[in-house]
């Protein structure tokens, strides 16, 4: 049973399908510890399924550095397979990406290396793309330029808005993590460092 930890901080709309599927008989994976970086409203999906939770709060750091050192103490802890980010706004350090890589992967609302950081899904609106998707990649050093695990397109439509776009790429991330976790667990897909 592959072991995974994930990282957040908002809502947590992956981690609460990742949960969902998670709790499915027959699924290879669970999770076992949700973290944010601030108090963040998906704990609450965590809660609703009994996962033990921590934050580890960005602002109280003194720097990038030691507040990845913090994160770090308290992954060994617990001590996953895998580490997801789901929505973790924040850039990891290097010491976080070398102690966990390629155990430590990423959702992105973007068919990457399309539109890369934090605004992917703003970032192909103003860039007049007829079609954006989602990523799942390991995480590197660089801003979403680690290997791509599955990607899918999707349309983008004359009429949508930043939020409708979204909306629509939300679930082809959801599916394509689930399903990224599954064949990690399974052994279909390997993590090469």
């Amino acid at each position: 049973m592959l072991t995974v930890a994930v990282l957040i901080s908002g809502t947590g709309s992956n981690l609460r399908a990742l949960l969902e599927a998670a709790s499915e008989p027959g699924f290879p994976a669970r999770v076992i510890v949700v973290g944010a970086d601030r108090q963040a409203d998906g704990f609450a999906h965590a809660e609703a399924y009994g996962i033990p939770t921590f934050m580890v709060p960005f602002l109280e750091f003194e720097s990038r550095e030691a507040w990845g050192e913090e994160l770090l103490a308290h992954l060994d802890v617990w001590q996953p397979d895998l580490v997801v980010l789901s929505g973790l706004m924040r850039l990891l350090p290097a010491a976080v990406v070398a102690a966990w890589a390629p155990r430590l992967i990423n959702t992105h609302p973007a068919y990457l290396p399309e539109f890369p950081g934090a605004h992917g899904v703003r970032d192909a609106l103003a860039a007049g793309a007829a079609e954006t998707g989602a990523s799942v990649i390991v995480v590197d050093d660089g801003v979403d330029t680690g290997p791509i695990l599955a990607q899918e397109r999707v349309a983008v439509l004359p009429d949508d808005t930043e939020h409708t776009l979204h909306e629509r790429i939300k679930p082809v991330e959801r599916r394509l993590l689930i399903d990224v976790v599954r064949r990690i667990a399974t052994g279909e897909l390997a993590l090469n460092a």
